[in-house]
């Protein structure tokens, strides 16, 4: 199936994250890294920026939140200023694919569920360049949790994501690309649920009534319910994965 960008911004309108992930996940995430007196932050594809924010109180440093889409910047730039963070937060339509920093600028690159879009290799290679010397990298991604997930689960992520591998290949690759392991945890279940699945099943909801004539937009919002509805059968099997690492 095609597409469609602004049926799916549409779909994902106001909410409070575009996937998996709670403040208390980030700062376990973050307190893995060593002490950095003001670093520079990278937030890549930070869609409305709840864990921009958490990234700002949890440093005494920059945090820069990049995405390409303006109405989830246009979200961030809310929170910056409800928290009047405008001195050390920004949020900055700029792809992934096409980082305008110079290199080695960063202490810090953040990624929460963002590096599937361009792939974990890739964007671990790819974004390499702008950390500084032994600065690091944190990323979430989708990974299997256990081994031989049932043919219905497999089979739809192996269309969804067929890059999706298990943790262990995820830290084999990690290595291959030139970091160190500082460590590792799945999301639990209630990472999905609180601030991702259970609002936008109320949106989709509503949006089956608004679209109810339009079998291209039904079709999309009835893969998100399945998407949801496999998470529930299957989320033993499978999940996202922080992987926070050093440059070496």
């Amino acid at each position: 199936m095609e597409l469609d960008w602004e049926l799916l911004l549409d779909i994902h309108k106001d909410m409070p994250r575009q996937g998996s992930g709670r403040d208390e996940y980030t700062q376990k995430a973050f307190e893995l890294i060593p002490k950095i007196n003001q670093p520079k932050i990278l937030d890549i594809g930070c869609g409305p920026g709840m864990q921009t924010i958490k990234l700002a109180k949890l440093s005494d440093g920059e945090v820069i939140g990049i995405d390409i889409f303006q109405q989830y910047l246009d979200q961030l730039q809310e929170l910056i200023e409800k928290e009047n963070l405008q001195d050390r937060v920004k949020a900055v339509n700029q792809s992934m694919s096409e980082i305008k920093y110079p290199e080695e600028y960063f202490d810090i690159i953040w990624a929460e569920g963002s590096i599937f879009i361009i792939g974990f290799e890739k964007g671990l290679l790819e974004w390499k360049k702008y950390i500084k010397p032994g600065g690091f990298l944190a990323a979430h991604e989708m990974a299997w949790i256990k081994n031989n997930p049932p043919k219905e689960i497999s089979d739809y992520w192996e269309a969804v994501y067929p890059d999706i591998t298990t943790i262990e290949d995820n830290l084999r690759i990690i290595n291959k690309c030139g970091y160190k392991i500082l460590g590792y945890f799945p999301l639990p279940e209630d990472a999905w649920w609180e601030f991702y699945y259970s609002p936008l099943e109320k949106r989709l909801e509503k949006l089956k009534i608004k679209y109810k004539d339009d079998p291209k937009a039904l079709d999309m919002i009835n893969e998100d319910y399945k998407e949801i509805n496999l998470f529930k059968k299957y989320n033993a099997w499978y999940g996202s994965v922080f992987f926070v690492m050093q440059k070496q």
